[in-house]
C-alpha cells in the first residue's frame, strides 16, 4: 500500500472545488484512495467524506492507495495535488 504525506499551502485548504478536482481524479482508477487527516481516514472517492475533514491551511493529509492500478492512481494524485497548487 503505497502513501505520501503532504503538507497543505493552499490558504483556504481543501474546499469545495479542489475536493472536486481530487474526488474526480481518485475515481479515475481501480485501486482503492484513501485519504487520512487528523487520525480520521475517508475514501477519496466521496466528496462528503473529504469535506468532512475540514482540512485547512497547513495540515498535514497523507493518501495511501490499495488495489491493482495503486502506484498509477498514487502518481496521478500526487500530480494532481502538485499542479493544482494545495500542497507540497
Amino acid at each position: 500500500m503505497p502513501n505520501k504525506t503532504f503538507t497543505i499551502i493552499d490558504k483556504t485548504g481543501i474546499h469545495a472545488r479542489p475536493a472536486t478536482v481530487l474526488v474526480k481524479e481518485a475515481g479515475n482508477f481501480e485501486a482503492t484512495v484513501e485519504l487520512e487527516y487528523n487520525g480520521k481516514s475517508v475514501n477519496l472517492k466521496s466528496i462528503m467524506g473529504v469535506m468532512s475533514l475540514g482540512i485547512p491551511e497547513g495540515a498535514e493529509i497523507k493518501i495511501t492507495t490499495s488495489g491493482p492500478d495503486e502506484d498509477k492512481a498514487l502518481a496521478a494524485m500526487t500530480e494532481t495535488i502538485t499542479s493544482q497548487a494545495l500542497a507540497k
